[in-house]
């Protein structure tokens, strides 16, 4: 598979996620603002990939940066330039401090800031991967063979910097011998279940099975489901959790039928200044997504349309938050406490 974000000869690279499974491009970037469209307009997607590609950006726009410049002033462009790339995925927000604080460090000294700064977005990176591998680690443990597990929108290897966080969970679990199925929501309406889940578990043979949103329920009352696990764009410091919108449907329909709810995610992704999942922001996209399919129109240009990114999943429908830390259950703000540590 290709790299989801690289950084290689100073500048970034991404597989266009918006032509998958069908078309297969590589989009070079060679300033930080083209970053930042490729985040906002999901070239890239998945709250750990958005971290990355936003650190990376902004080593980017620092390596940009002339001697004779203004360099604070720069730099809070840049920095607030890829902020406002998508409200929702905490770990933008976590992966920019990161960097501010690498600026602050070594900010008297422009060329050794721009070698810390490009070292710091290649460390997250790989600190990524490494991470994953943690989560799915932490979380095969939790799966039996034999099981059929449904995930809603894509958290594999190309919503991070590689493995995944909730299909790192399936990953590792196959790779301890278990014998574990996929079946993948389709989810609407940027078909990331469709497009990427799909064509990435096929890309590994793990067996997987596509179906419309709205077929989940059925096949949940049919005993053909054994357990949910998907990631998250932001956790709230009581384990409400903001995930691709259909997630809270999915967290419903599996409470109902008594079958295990899981969210994979990094401890980055815990945003420890919210108290509950009422505070988290939701993105607003444009109509457009809604309205056509496959550049195809489906309802009238006039048509008035709602269409948030995410939804916030409540922690009593969660039956577990897998970590690269440990495992955490309720009560879950103990438990989200105690990684403060």
């Amino acid at each position: 598979m290709y790299p989801v974000v690289e950084w290689k000869n100073n500048k970034v690279y991404m597989i266009d996620q918006r032509l998958l499974p069908l078309e297969e491009k590589i989009i070079e970037h060679s300033d930080y603002r083209q970053v930042a469209r490729s985040i906002k307009d999901m070239v890239v997607r998945g709250a750990p990939a958005i971290g990355v590609s936003a650190a990376m950006g902004i080593a980017l726009g620092v390596m940009a940066i002339k001697p004779d410049g203004n360099l604070e002033a720069d730099f809070k462009e840049i920095t607030a330039t890829l902020s406002a790339t998508r409200p929702t995925a905490v770990n933008l927000f976590w992966a920019v401090e990161r960097m501010k604080k690498v600026f602050h460090l070594w900010k008297q000294d422009l060329a050794l800031l721009k070698q810390k700064m490009k070292e710091e977005a290649i460390a997250i990176d790989k600190e990524d991967v490494e991470i994953n591998r943690q989560i799915g680690a932490n979380g095969q443990a939790l799966l039996k063979s034999g099981q059929t597990i449904l995930t809603h929108c894509n958290a594999g290897a190309l919503a991070t910097a590689g493995y995944g966080t909730a299909l790192g969970v399936i990953r590792a679990a196959i790779e301890n011998n278990k014998d574990i199925r996929v079946v993948a929501d389709e989810t609407r309406p940027y078909l990331q279940g469709a497009r990427l889940t799909v064509w990435e578990l096929q890309q590994d043979n793990i067996p997987v099975t596509l179906i419309t949103d709205n077929m989940a329920g059925y096949i949940m009352a049919q005993g053909r489901i054994d357990g949910v696990i998907v990631g998250a764009d932001r956790i709230a410091g009581n384990g409400d959790t903001a995930n691709k919108i259909g997630t809270y449907s999915a967290a419903i329909l599996a409470n109902y039928h008594k079958i295990p709810f899981y969210v994979a995610a990094p401890v980055s992704t815990i945003d420890f200044t919210l108290e509950s999942g009422k505070e988290i922001p939701i993105e607003e996209r444009d109509k457009e997504e809604v309205i056509y399919f496959m550049k195809q129109r489906t309802a009238r240009p006039e048509t008035e349309v709602f269409n948030p990114a995410f939804d916030v999943t409540p922690h009593h429908l969660i039956t577990a938050i897998i970590t690269e830390k440990k495992v955490l259950y309720p009560d879950f703000k103990k438990a989200i406490d105690s990684l403060r540590q």
